[in-house]
């Protein structure tokens, strides 16, 4: 049976195999192997990989073609927390030969992201910001809006945007990736938000231009408007961006239930907090 279980523990156990797989260490996993050691030993613990999966992250080609010929399964989920199978592994990390033999092997490029902190491959490549890993996923028909995993997941034009990847964001844009997917409830973040927060102010304009919503709304816990999150950080720029587009300066958002401005006080950053102020102000009427 191809699929394997973790147990639920928190620290993760690995056995002789993975360990050499992880390390790198080819003669070693080559020996054991010989012995009669199961590729397919099971990852034990919240955060442990089978030895494919340690191999393929790590960027070990050899191993990763010594397990395949052994009989490793290569759409094996990982540990519970995360569960990220051998592929979203080496898409993450950017490793594109790798990625190119687990896919000849028969590696689902559509695997779903688990639902604790899970990726799909190609929400995976483009977190990291590989490009080639993207186009090549996409390539092979990667659904470039796969729904995220409802524990602090993003799509991949989510985690394009939050990683500042403008190229990537573009490459999956012409994809026809959707940038108003709804966030999940825990930790979600738009894409206009993830740029917001970090302050790539022509990352801002792009999505925007793309139709992003100026005022979506962000998870109820941890989550903000794309406003807010500028605001909190301090970036001037994407805060005047923002504005120019019509976003909300009197929204609240997130378990706080705070305003931008709100924020910007809490953090000290006073340009942003005066700009907001006086946008307050010119709404009310009461500006000058």
């Amino acid at each position: 049976m191809e699929e394997t279980s973790a147990a639920a523990s928190d620290e993760p156990t690995y056995t002789p195999l993975q360990l050499a797989s992880s390390s790198g260490n080819l003669l070693l996993v080559t020996h054991l192997l010989s012995q009669n050691a199961n590729p397919n030993e099971p990852p034990i613990g919240y955060y442990a990989r089978t030895a494919l999966q340690a191999a393929s992250l790590h960027g070990h080609l050899p191993i990763v073609q010594t397990l395949l010929s052994a009989g490793a399964a290569v759409n094996a989920p990982g540990g519970t927390n995360g569960g990220q199978t051998a592929l979203a592994l080496a898409a993450g990390a950017g490793h594109l030969a790798i990625v190119d033999l687990l896919l000849s092997a028969g590696a689902d490029a559509n695997r779903p992201a688990y639902r604790y902190h899970g990726q799909t491959a190609l929400q995976a490549a483009a977190g990291g910001g590989h490009l080639a890993v993207v186009r090549r996923l996409l390539d092979v028909g990667a659904d470039v809006n796969a729904p995220a995993s409802p524990t602090g997941g993003r799509t991949a034009v989510q985690a394009a945007a939050e990683g500042g990847y403008g190229d990537v964001v573009e490459r999956l844009l012409e994809g026809g990736a959707l940038v108003n997917t709804p966030v999940p409830k825990y930790r979600g973040m738009t894409a206009l938000q993830g740029a917001a927060a970090r302050g790539d102010s022509g990352l801002v304009r792009r999505l925007l231009e793309a139709g992003a919503d100026v005022n979506a709304a962000g998870s109820y816990y941890k989550g903000c408007t794309a406003l807010y999150a500028a605001a909190e950080a301090g970036h001037v720029d994407s805060v005047k961006i923002l504005l120019d587009s019509g976003a909300d300066v009197e929204m609240i958002s997130g378990d706080k239930r705070r305003t931008a401005y709100q924020a910007a006080v809490f953090m000290d950053h006073e340009d942003v907090a005066r700009i907001l102020k006086s946008k307050e102000a010119e709404i009310s009427g009461t500006g000058n």
